[in-house]
C-alpha cells in the first residue's frame, strides 16, 4: 500500500514540476522583451515579472524538482529489478537530461533577475519546447517498457520535433506582421 502512496506522490510533483518548467520559460520570453521595453515600460514590467518569476521558480519548481528526485528514488526502490531493463536506463538518461534542463534554466533565471537577457525571446521560445520533447520520451517510456516502441517514439519525437519549430517559425512571422 505504501507504493502506491510514494508512487502517487512522485506522479504529483512530476506534474507540479512539468508546470513550473512550462511556465518559467514563459516568463523569461516576457523578462526578456520587458528589457526592450522603454523605460518607463521597464520599471513597471520588470519588477512584476521578476517577483513572479521568483515566487514559480523558488516556490513550486525547485521544491518539485527535489520532491520528484526523492519520490521517484523512492518508487524505484520498489522496482530494483527495472533498473536491469533497457527501457529504464532510456528513461533515466531523459531524466537526467531534464534535470540538466533544470539547471540551465536557473541559469537563465539569475540573468534575468539581473537584468541579463543573454538569450533572445526566439531562442527561449525554443529552449520552451525542450521540455515538451523530453515529457514525451519519458511518458511513453515509463509506459511502454519497450525498447522497439522507444524507437518508434524516437521516430515520434523527431517528427514532434519537427512540427514544433514550424510551429513557432509560423507564430514568430505572424507576430512580426502585427
Amino acid at each position: 500500500m505504501v507504493f502506491e502512496y510514494v508512487k502517487a506522490l512522485h506522479i504529483i510533483f512530476i506534474v507540479t514540476w512539468f508546470a513550473g518548467l512550462f511556465y518559467i520559460v514563459r516568463l523569461f520570453i516576457y523578462q526578456t522583451e520587458a528589457l526592450e521595453k522603454s523605460p518607463e515600460e521597464q520599471k513597471i514590467l520588470k519588477p512584476q515579472l521578476d517577483i513572479m518569476a521568483k515566487r514559480l521558480w523558488l516556490g513550486i519548481t525547485w521544491p518539485s524538482a527535489i520532491l520528484t528526485l526523492i519520490f521517484g528514488t523512492w518508487t524505484l526502490t520498489y522496482r530494483l529489478g527495472y533498473l536491469e531493463l533497457g527501457f529504464m536506463h532510456a528513461k533515466l538518461g531523459f531524466v537526467v537530461l531534464l534535470y540538466i534542463y533544470h539547471f540551465i534554466c536557473h541559469g537563465i533565471y539569475k540573468n534575468l533577475q539581473n537584468g541579463i537577457a543573454k538569450w533572445s525571446s526566439t531562442k527561449l521560445r525554443i529552449w520552451n519546447e525542450v521540455a515538451t520533447v523530453l515529457l514525451f520520451a519519458i511518458v511513453f517510456l515509463i509506459v511502454l517498457k519497450s525498447l522497439l516502441n522507444m524507437l518508434w517514439g524516437v521516430t515520434g519525437l523527431i517528427g514532434l520535433s519537427i512540427l514544433l519549430m514550424l510551429a513557432i517559425k509560423w507564430y514568430k512571422k505572424k507576430r512580426q506582421q502585427h
